[in-house]
């Protein structure tokens, strides 16, 4: 798929994408990261999924809150220091209105057997939508690694796996982990490189 993003987007359409996703934004981060990437990708094509991919690695790496993060990575791409501010009104606007009202009104009725059985349910719908997220910045790192060998894919996989491990059961902190995985695919490719360099 092709990225438009380099074309500079009209604030207002950039505010009203922005807008749409922020009403839409139920769920937690991962469902919200699942409706930018769809909005980004596939309906407005301001990036390619490598694209999208890569800049949501990059969010990880800085401190913060990630879709804060991606939203102005995303607003500058589409508009420059401009579409910052109007991603980032777009996304904010509704989604803070609506928690106020949402919390207002949750502090009525939480009590009730109905809301507590309805916030079980909402659990694996939003595990789910987390999976679906996981699969689609997946799947664009997998065909790059795929196309370069099958020691780039093993690495991929070292790094995926050994990340998790690093956080779920040696409880590291999420920055060893992220730093322990660049370091690992950077130390690769240098390898790669000298292979290359050095091949006859």
């Amino acid at each position: 798929m092709k990225s438009e993003g380099s074309q500079p987007r009209p604030l207002t359409r950039i505010f009203s994408v922005w807008f749409r996703l922020g009403i839409q934004s139920f769920g937690g981060g991962v469902a919200t990261l699942a409706l930018i990437r769809r909005a980004a990708v596939d309906n407005e094509r301001w990036v390619t999924d490598l694209e999208f991919t890569n800049y949501w690695a990059i969010c990880q790496i800085a401190p913060g809150i990630n879709l804060f993060a991606l939203t102005i990575l995303l607003g500058r791409k589409t508009g420059g220091a401009l579409g910052i501010f109007a991603a980032l009104a777009g996304l904010l606007f509704p989604s803070i209105t609506i928690t106020i009202l949402m919390t207002a009104a949750y502090a009525k009725i939480r009590h009730a057997p109905a809301t507590q059985a309805a916030l079980h349910g909402v659990l694996p719908a939003t595990i789910g939508l987390g999976l679906v997220a996981t699969i689609q910045i997946v799947r664009p790192l997998a065909v790059v690694a795929h196309k370069e060998g099958f020691d780039t894919l093993l690495i991929s996989a070292l790094a995926l796996v050994g990340s998790g491990a690093a956080i779920a059961i040696w409880h590291l902190p999420v920055i060893v982990a992220l730093i322990g995985s660049a370091v690992l695919c950077a130390l690769h490719a240098w390898i790669r490189t000298l292979r290359g360099t050095t091949a006859p």
